[in-house]
Parts: structure tokens; sequence; C-alpha cells
């Protein structure tokens, strides 16, 4: 306000000592001013008692049903996710939205998860079996069978000018059996350290792609620690959802992770006599060969659905233009006999997002709707990956292109340990990542509703790198402008114990009115949001 009185009382004073002729022109500039200064302070003015209607009591009132037992944890593509996407849809009609995607209120798309069915494999007399002996990755296998098969053990399985685990050996329609790791120098340091954003995977997907351009049929890799191999199968008996189109690929063989009394029986020499010999890199690897009587590896795969819930609220002027507001609606479910509820995550951001759609449609009704069209859209399979969010801007219902941006609410509902004694607090993540626009407009916002603003998790150096584990990155690599709304970790993350009574249900309050304010604001803006820059 101040900044703004200053400017008008310049030009008046101005006028008091210009010629006659000036004044219709200063007088002109003055109108203009205050003008340009209304239009600037007006959505704010106009958005309060529009914000003020998303109360603590509604927010409640709902995430007791989005996150209650009936909901049984909202696992993707399971009874409780369909059941809450129907809670959401009905509470999108009775606001008035129309619905989005495509005529619908609902965009489905199908995943996919594989399953083990068989695994065995017979060497020396014995049987060793899926889960206790070894295990694979079942996304990046395909069923095999295979009889009466040579096993050539081929060392580190490295094979360059410098050092060449497979000189003079012929694994042509063979098993090929290879040791964890890169071979060692004289001084113990890795003969080949990993290149700069090179992992432990891509290396042995590179010792895979080595082994099947030499023609073989198979990889062991021989794995020291027998428990982790229980671990691991156990794990793995089921794979994570995905998509059928993720599954295309790079043709490699099949790999299965050993133990080293299995490595001992199919070659009949004991595996941690080969193993001490690696370790010596003036040492010659001696040939050394086995075979398999039978493998059998065999996997079911299973169709899920599952859907995103969208509704649209359409704009006056600007309606080709969108802003998305998210969240997602899914949890894991239920996990040995218990319910995982997921109030914080992400019901919170739910029954948010379901509260700001209420709010704009009264505003609606009140004759101040938005200029540009606002989105509400709640995700499923962000936690098997944002798939949900993949889903749609692979698929968009409107123009990627004409989204201005997208605020995401991920756990806005709980204080964590570094707010223990102060909790007016919002993490904000990603808002100068892509835009210089959206800080401006976020902080301007929060002046209505005045929470700290912590940026902490929003340095590019931040080890959790939470940036990229919700769903706004989806946005975000499109280079559509990002604010991800978060409260931080807490004990009960991921846990039965994230239940609707822990919430802190006026701090939701907050945190949701300051979405909605900052989405006023970009939704009835003259100019879209700039994007101007491109942080990590």
């Amino acid at each position: 306000m101040v900044a703004v009185l200053t400017r008008q009382t310049l030009i008046l004073s101005q006028i008091k000592h210009q010629p006659m002729k000036n004044i219709t022109l200063l007088a002109g500039l003055l109108a203009g001013t205050i003008t340009a200064c209304a239009q600037l302070a007006a959505p704010g003015t106009a958005a309060v008692p529009f914000a003020n209607s998303i109360t603590a009591n509604g927010l409640k009132k709902n995430l007791y049903i989005i996150a209650g037992d009936e909901m049984q944890g909202r696992e993707t593509g399971q009874p409780g996710q369909y059941k809450a996407a129907a809670f959401i849809t009905e509470k999108f009609k009775q606001a008035g939205l129309q619905p989005a995607a495509d005529g619908k209120w609902e965009q489905p798309f199908s995943l996919f998860q594989d399953t083990i069915n068989t695994g065995t494999i017979k060497a020396g007399g014995k049987t060793f079996t899926f889960g206790r002996d070894f295990y694979n990755s079942l996304r990046d296998n395909s069923n095999q069978t295979l009889s009466s098969t040579g096993v050539v053990f081929a060392g580190y399985g490295v094979s360059n000018e410098a050092y060449d685990n497979y000189k003079g050996l012929d694994v042509t329609d063979k098993i090929v059996m290879l040791a964890e790791g890169v071979p060692l120098n004289a001084d113990g340091e890795a003969m080949f350290p990993l290149a700069e954003g090179q992992t432990t995977l891509s290396t042995l997907r590179n010792k895979l792609r080595t082994a099947g351009g030499k023609g073989a049929k198979a990889v062991f890799i021989v794995t020291s620690n027998a428990a982790q191999i229980a671990r691991a199968g156990n794990r793995v008996r089921r794979t994570g959802l995905y998509f059928q189109e993720m599954t295309t690929m790079e043709y490699i063989p099949n790999s299965y992770f050993i133990s080293a009394d299995m490595a001992t029986a199919i070659l009949g020499t004991p595996y941690a006599t080969l193993a001490a010999a690696l370790k010596d890199p003036a040492a010659a690897l001696q040939p050394v060969n086995g075979q398999i009587t039978d493998l059998v590896f065999k996997k079911g795969s299973a169709e899920i659905k599952s859907s995103n819930v969208l509704g649209i609220l359409p704009g006056t002027d600007k309606k080709d233009e969108y802003l998305f507001i998210t969240a997602h609606y899914d949890h894991i479910g239920v996990i040995n006999g218990k319910i995982h509820p997921g109030a914080d995550d992400d019901g919170s951001g739910t029954v948010a997002v379901i509260a700001m759609a209420e709010a704009f449609m009264k505003a609606k009704k009140a004759g101040k709707g938005p200029r540009r069209s606002i989105v509400f859209m709640t995700v499923s399979g962000e936690e098997k990956g944002l798939l949900g969010s993949r889903y749609y801007t692979d698929h968009p219902v409107y123009p990627l292109a004409n989204t201005v941006a997208d605020l995401n609410i991920d756990m806005i509902g709980r204080i964590d340990k570094d707010h223990a004694q102060d909790s007016n607090y919002v993490y904000i993540i990603g808002d100068n990542k892509l835009s210089s626009d959206l800080r401006p407009v976020s902080e301007a916002a929060n002046e209505n509703v005045g929470l700290d603003l912590d940026y902490k998790y929003n340095d590019p150096n931040d080890p959790n790198r939470f940036y990229y584990r919700s769903d706004h990155y989806m946005f975000a690599q499109h280079k559509i402008p990002i604010i991800f709304y978060f409260n931080g970790v807490h004990p009960d993350y991921h846990g039965a114990g994230d239940t609707p009574d822990k919430i802190s249900y006026p701090m939701l309050e907050k945190r949701a009115r300051l979405v909605f304010h900052t989405a006023w604001e970009i939704a009835n803006r003259e100019e879209r949001l700039k994007v101007d820059r491109d942080e990590k």
C-alpha cells in the first residue's frame, strides 16, 4: 500500500506545478495507475472469503472417510482405490465441476504386475529353488527353459583391450557364471572405476550385454551374501506395477543371482577358491566348466486397472490455458494384515484438492470465476513410481503447451521434528526451478495466510531429492512450472500409524488456503507464468 500511495502523491504534486495543457495528461496517468494497482490487488482481496470457506472441520470430515478402514489403504488397482475414486468423483460432482477426462470423470489406464510361477535349477544332483538359492528381477527376465546346458566361469565378465575375462573362452549357447564386482589392481583399487553418473546396476547391465554379445543363453551372478538371496527372493516374487510399454528394451540374456554353495555344486569346484584367485591381479583366469541338468523359470502377468480422477472449472477469457491442482489419492494398502490408511500421505492433499474445488466453485457462482481454466486432478499409482501422473502427461487431456502450472500437494497435515516448536510452516519445493515468476506469486499469496515458507528441501544438493519424488515432477519434465507443498516426513510415514487423528487440522487448513490463494493469482493474472529457468 505504501508504494501505491507514494506514486499517487508524486503525480498529484506534479499536477499542481504543471501548465493547464499537461494536467489532462497527468490526470489520465493517475487514473491508469489507480486502475493498474486495483487490478494487482483485486485477486488477493477478492479471494479471501472463498479461501476462508476451506475449513478444518470440512477437511477433517472428508479425511476420516478417505483414510477410513473402508478404503483399505487405497492400494493402486485394489477395491479401496476404486472406492476412493468414486468418493472423489461424487465430491467433484456436488461441487459443480465438469468432467475433464474427455467428458468422463476418470482417466483409466492399465498397469501390469508379474509374479513368479516356477523357478528351479537342477545341477550336481541337487535342486535349487527361487527365493532360497537364487533370485532374479522378474521385470528384466523372460520365461526360460534349458536342459543339459554347459556353464562357463568367466571371472568378473569384463572384456576390453586392457582386461579380458573371456579370452580363450567359448560361451556360445552356454550359461556364463560371473563374480560380483570389478577386477582390482595390485593396490586393491578398482581397475575400472565407475564413471560419473554410472551405477553398480549399469555396470551389471554392461556385463550382461557383453555375455549376450558373445552368445550366452543366460548369466549366473554369484553373490557372497546368502541371506540377501532369501530376502531378495521373497521381495521379488512379484514385481511392482508397470506400464506395458515400459517393458520394451534391448535384448540382454536372462540373469540369475545364485549362492556360492550353488555355484560350487554347478562347477564341481569350491567357489571360494575361484573367488580368492580373482583377487590376485597377476594370476591368469583358469578355465572352469560345469553343467546344469535343467533350468525352468516361468512367470505370470496380471493386468491391473487404475485411474486418475479429473474435474474442470472452465475459465473465462483465458479458458484455453489450464492450471492444475493435484494430489495423489492412492496409498500402500494392507501390509501384513494391517491397514496403512495414508491420512497424511496423501489423504491430506486429496481432501485439500476437494476443498479448493468447492471454494473455486463458490467464487464462480458469485460471479468471480477464474480467467484460466482450473483442472483439479487426483492421481493414482504415485506410490508405485508416479505412474498416474506419468500416464496423464503421456496422454494429456489438455495440451501440455497450454498448461501454465501444476500446484501439487503431497502431505500437508502433519508436523515434522524440525518444526516441533513452531508448526506454522510448509515446505515449498520447486517454485523457482522453471519460472522466475512463481516464487513472487507464492510469497505474495502467503501474505493472506502468514505461513513460514521453508525452502530447505528446495536445495538441489538435498540428499532426500524430494523434488523428484511426487507427481509434480512429471509436469516439470515438460517444462511446466510447479510448486510442491509438503510437511516433511514423520515416524508414521508409510506406516499403519498414519491415521486421521494425528493430523493437525488447523495447519492443514492454512496450507490448503495458501495453495488456494496461489492458484487464484495464477488463474487470474494477465500474463501466464514465464518459463525462463531450467534448474534441477
